[in-house]
């Protein structure tokens, strides 16, 4: 070995146990990455709707965002002479700065834009993301290129980095299910968010200029000691972005699955997403971190061997991506809490999350270009994912099944490990042969291993052989499912059931046939949220309504109408229209649509996104769409929030069971008029109320005499009683009005 060599393997030696500082800055980098991103596609949602066609314009215009910041600053990093760490602290800076005026731009924005075309909301969206996301997207290759200079490894290089910022977003998305999004609000997490850029950004320039300095001291005017030039063979770029796109699709898709049956088994609850991406995240960076030791000391320039363990790691991801969701619905049956079960995806997206460092390793040399390539990687990999989160999510999961999806991304990513084993010279036939025959073996298991699935899931601990849903319903939209009981469920949660007769009612009808009692006249009616039908059916025949309109997300719920004797007539009733949109949206976009009467029978208001249709801001909406003297009616679940933010929200209120009435006129509880109209109230030329029969006359009179009570002695009398406005903001005094920024009880 001559001096020259032992000389730079010492100063490299040297400068690599110095690095600790920047593995440190990523990490930080890492957590206000996905708080904004957590934060900000909620403020999109809020403005542009949680369907499926906001939801994925909005997730693909921030991972184009992304893609197009890679290229950047892989640009930069390839300009001799760039400082690299004082351009990724000056990317820093920018987020920041933007971070802390987002939610007031958004808003702006949202004043033109908002119920616009996707095509207009797609503009919009990557209007607002586009300079702050390209930040974003080009921290990595800046940095990268500024660690290989140092330790010659791109393998490495690309793990350990990538592992410190996955691991900080990880981090982030925990403390933000934990207490960050409860305790301080989209406004409050952004400014965290943003000061931590303040941080990382003045801590990378300050660095920088420092580092300038020492060389300037010691006469040393390179950026950094350049390792030589390894000479040894890689495989082409194209054919590593085509594996990076491929390992971005099949990921994403997985987790788009796994957020789909972790949300049914929580109910819908929104901390499972974040709770969900923190342990995929934290399994990224375990993975890249693995990878980072092995490309190092087993790895360095063998491409064969690079190869054969990628091929390896895809097929195993692949496999072990596949058993989660049995596994996940076998741990739920036996007792174990769900969130025990999130270690489970940490294995699935380390194994995953390794394809990308080590094809890293196999396509790049460590030269000055190499900051360049890892951004055409990154591009690759941010495509792949974005075309997973389009044709996973919007396409084919309005086609095929949870056990379809999986399966299908089982075939792609052994395709993939076929694909890279084959480049191996000499060719390895049996790891071909073990790959296919492992496929075909779990794809023959696979029925018996998704047998009852949801089932499992929604029963959990309680799980009895035979039972089974009478009704699975699977699209883009969600999961529905109807028990033998003809109670149906959304997403895993209780949201009606198919019965219209008040008499033999468990799902509380007593409180839409009160109705007439406080909206003598309702003419036009709106109602957000379907389901089963069955309110509107029993609306739709009241006979003051001459036109209804109905807004729902979840067009899965018509078939299962149809299907219905009882409220099948709804769908082709002619005072009915039927949107599928996001309610808040349609409103937003209509907004010359006025009502006598809106009805919302919305679900739990702890579930994700509820709290659009609960918020202050929300109530200015409804608000604008009722006619003089119109009431909106709609569920509070029985939550003080919920109660105490209508009831300050408009002038007069009438708390009705867990219902509330609001409106800007007085609201009286007319008893002789609800005595007249259900006398004679008749569902398809039936009536509907034989007082002849004692069952049917205790069920009317429990309506038209409904006590009125106050906080004083409303007791256990809050399920079927009346209160006032007065009594409402006397006993709720105490309690926090519901806002868009603080989202209501979302985060318990």
């Amino acid at each position: 070995m001559t001096p020259g060599t032992s000389d730079l393997k010492k100063e490299i030696s040297t400068l690599q146990s110095a690095f600790w500082p920047f593995y440190l800055l990523f990490f930080l980098s890492g957590a206000p990455a996905l708080l904004y991103q957590i934060v900000w596609q909620r403020a999109l949602f809020t403005i542009y709707g949680v369907n499926i066609e906001s939801v994925t314009i909005i997730v693909a215009m921030f991972m184009l965002g992304l893609g197009l910041g890679s290229i950047v600053g892989g640009r930069l990093s390839s300009i001799s002479g760039m400082p690299s760490l004082r351009i990724f602290g000056l990317f820093e800076l920018g987020i920041a700065a933007f971070g802390m005026i987002s939610l007031h731009l958004f808003h702006a924005a949202a004043q033109f834009s908002a119920g616009q075309s996707n095509l207009v909301t797609g503009f919009v969206t990557f209007a607002l993301l586009l300079i702050p996301t390209i930040f974003m997207g080009g921290t990595l290759p800046l940095l990268v290129a500024h660690l290989v200079k140092v330790n010659g490894n791109v393998g490495r290089s690309v793990g350990s980095l990538y592992a410190a910022n996955t691991f900080g977003s990880g981090v982030a998305c925990w403390l933000a299910a934990s207490f960050l999004m409860r305790t301080f609000g989209e406004s409050g997490v952004v400014h965290f968010a943003a000061a931590l850029n303040l941080l990382v950004g003045a801590g990378a320039v300050i660095r920088s200029f420092v580092v300038n300095a020492s060389e300037s001291a010691t006469g040393d005017t390179g950026d950094r000691p350049t390792a030589p030039r390894s000479g040894r063979e890689t495989i082409s770029l194209t054919a590593a972005l085509c594996v990076s796109a491929a390992a971005g699709f099949v990921a994403l898709g997985y987790e788009i699955i796994w957020y789909r049956v972790y949300s049914f088994a929580s109910g819908g609850a929104a901390p499972a997403f974040a709770k969900l991406l923190a342990f995929y995240l934290i399994g990224i960076a375990y993975g890249s971190l693995a990878v980072h030791d092995v490309c190092e000391k087993k790895l360095k320039n063998d491409l064969n061997r690079t190869l054969q363990a990628a091929s390896l790691v895809i097929a195993s991801g692949a496999a072990t991506a596949f058993l989660i969701e049995p596994c996940i619905a076998a741990l739920l049956t036996w007792g174990v809490p769900l969130d025990f079960t999130y270690p489970l995806v940490s294995i699935a997206a380390a194994l995953l999350a390794a394809v990308f460092p080590l094809i890293s390793h196999a396509a790049i040399d460590p030269n000055e270009e190499a900051g360049k390539k890892v951004s055409y990687l990154y591009l690759g990999n941010i495509v792949g994912s974005t075309l997973g989160s389009f044709l996973i999510g919007f396409t084919i999961m309005d086609y095929l099944s949870t056990r379809g999806v999986t399966t299908l991304l089982l075939v792609f990513g052994f395709i993939m490990c076929a694909s890279l084993a084959m480049i191996v010279r000499p060719l390895k036939r049996s790891l071909l042969i073990e790959s296919f025959l492992a496929c075909v073996l779990l794809i023959l298991v696979s029925k018996p291993l998704f047998a009852h699935f949801y089932e499992r899931l929604f029963l959990k601990s309680d799980y009895h052989a035979g039972y089974a849903f009478r009704d699975v319903l699977e699209n883009r939209n969600g999961v529905i499912t109807v028990d033998t009981d003809e109670r149906v469920y959304g997403g895993g949660i209780y949201d009606g059931q198919f019965n219209i007769d008040p008499v033999t009612a468990t799902n509380g009808l007593f409180r839409v046939y009160a109705i007439p009692a406080f909206h003598p006249q309702p003419e036009k009616v709106l109602v957000i949220g379907l389901a089963s039908g069955s309110w509107a059916q029993i609306l739709a025949n009241y006979s003051k309504v001459n036109e209804m309109t109905i807004v729902e997300i979840n067009p899965g719920y018509l078939p299962l109408i149809r299907q219905r004797p009882n409220v099948t007539s709804l769908i082709d009733n002619p005072k009915v229209h039927i949107e599928i949109d996001d309610g808040r949206r349609w409103l937003i976009s209509h907004p010359d649509r006025k009502f006598d009467f809106i009805l919302m029978n919305t679900s739990y208001n702890w579930r994700a996104h509820m709290s659009n249709l609960l918020s202050t801001e929300f109530m200015q909406i409804l608000h604008q769409h009722l006619l003089p003297g119109g009431v909106a009616y709609y569920n509070t679940t029985s939550s003080g929030r919920v109660q105490l933010t209508g009831a300050t929200s408009f002038p007069y209120a009438l708390r009705l069971s867990n219902f509330l009435a609001v409106s800007d006129r007085p609201i009286v509880f007319d008893r002789a008029h609800c005595e007249q109209a259900l006398t004679n109230y008749t569902l398809d030329g039936r009536r509907v109320f034989d007082l002849s029969n004692p069952a049917d006359r205790r069920v009317f009179d429990s309506i038209v005499s409904m006590p009125l009570r106050n906080s004083e002695n409303i007791g256990k009398y809050l399920d079927q009683s009346i209160e006032d406005r007065s009594s409402l903001l006397n006993r709720l005094s105490g309690d926090r009005l519901i806002t868009d920024d603080n989202m209501g009880t979302e985060w318990p």
